[in-house]
């Protein structure tokens, strides 16, 4: 059901409002697969944009905003496809995650103490655009709740990863000190920043 209060289009996408219609179908496929690959390419570039921690293998980067973010302009399932594209990106050796002094880049980083938090991204992009699709990105309030759903889902990987793949023995204390608490604060903050991109941008469509 789309969002009470939502303009009749709310099942709509952002990236659905701005490309071309199904009159030009091969255009609208290119325009997608366009907008797949600078999500893509976004994601990666903030990945690039590490701040090692001298108390966690985890560093700080803005890549879960870029995430959800995507997830809420490309909706569901190119969202997912957008992350997927990234990871096997990153899978096939280019140095598209997060510059590490003591973490490898390529498949090596997947088994790492990042993994868990690298894996989540497909499925965090879902949840961010399931939620759009049904027009939370549109005020907000709700935005924020959109990406709250995306972030709970990185939080959730990533921690259990870290507790029961890579650090078994050390319990999932040890993994919240080391991927969860360094970070709420800051990626919440962050949230509620990038909530408040999606109702403008789609009061500028609006306008358009």
């Amino acid at each position: 059901m789309p969002l009470s209060g939502v303009p009749s289009a709310s099942a709509n996408t952002l990236l659905d409002v701005v490309t071309t219609r199904a009159e030009s179908r091969p255009r609208e496929i290119g325009e997608r697969a366009l907008a797949v690959a600078f999500v893509t390419v976004l994601t990666a570039a903030a990945a690039q944009v590490s701040i090692p921690l001298p108390f966690t293998p985890v560093p700080f980067t803005f890549q879960p905003m870029v995430v959800l973010l995507g997830g809420a302009v490309l909706g569901a399932r190119l969202g997912l496809s957008s992350q997927l594209l990234y990871l096997g990106l990153g899978l096939a050796g280019l140095p598209v995650f997060a510059a590490s002094p003591v973490l490898p880049q390529g498949a090596a980083r997947i088994v790492g103490p990042t993994g868990g938090f690298l894996l989540s991204y497909p499925f965090a992009a879902f949840a961010a655009g399931w939620l759009a699709e049904r027009g939370f990105d549109r005020r907000y309030l709700t935005a924020v709740i959109a990406m709250a759903a995306g972030l709970v889902v990185v939080f959730t990987c990533g921690i259990l990863w870290l507790a029961f793949v890579v650090q078994p023995s050390r319990g999932l204390a040890a993994a919240l000190a080391t991927g969860f608490y360094p970070f709420v604060v800051p990626d919440l903050l962050k949230l509620l920043a990038a909530a408040g991109v999606m109702p403008g941008l789609w009061w500028i469509v609006g306008k358009r």
